[in-house]
């Protein structure tokens, strides 16, 4: 019962993001700006959404894309087991994406070993591109870290890391590809 509630209101928020973006924008071309000369997009970067458009599918469609593992974690919001991840100790360079849809997330300037198990970061590459929610299950309140466009369960944000911002966003191997820098 509790899932299904989050669902619902995941999807009315999604739903809720769809509406404000037809009422701030005109009935024009996409490059005509509104009468405060603004476009739909600024008007949802500074409400703190993703600039990408968000990505909404079915079960049956992320299990079509996705392999077992990355549905459970990232679409079921399940937990890969610590130190089993692909990504626990990369220390190339390039830029961590969102399994499910691309959009990019971390640097692997900003990651850190955090010695948890799983890939820690002290900031995403843009704060729009992560949505953050109080999840209190396993008896325990913890802020829950999710992809912006597409909904992901990525892992969670502590307040226990390191300087300059003092977080520790510990995420799930298997919620992220990895870009290498060329």
């Amino acid at each position: 019962m509790n899932e299904l509630n989050r669902m619902s209101r995941r999807a009315l928020a999604a739903l809720f993001c769809l509406v404000l973006a037809s009422c701030g924008a005109r009935g024009g071309t996409d490059s005509e700006t509104s009468s405060a000369g603004r476009t739909a997009a600024d008007s949802l970067k500074k409400k703190g959404a993703s600039m990408h458009e968000k990505i909404i599918k079915s079960d049956a469609e992320w299990r079509a894309t996705l392999t077992p593992e990355q549905f459970d974690v990232a679409r079921k919001k399940g937990t890969e087991r610590a130190f089993t991840g692909k990504y626990v100790k990369t220390k190339d360079e390039g830029v961590y994406v969102c399994a499910c849809c691309g959009e990019e997330l971390f640097s692997s300037s900003t990651k850190f070993e955090s010695g948890t198990g799983w890939p820690s970061f002290f900031k995403p590459v843009a704060k729009e591109h992560v949505e953050e929610e109080t999840d209190g299950t396993l008896g325990m309140t913890r802020t829950e870290v999710m992809c912006a466009r597409c909904g992901a369960h990525l892992g969670h944000v502590f307040d226990d890391g390191p300087a300059p911002t003092g977080l520790r966003y510990c995420i799930n191997s298997v919620s992220l590809d990895f870009k290498p820098t060329r």
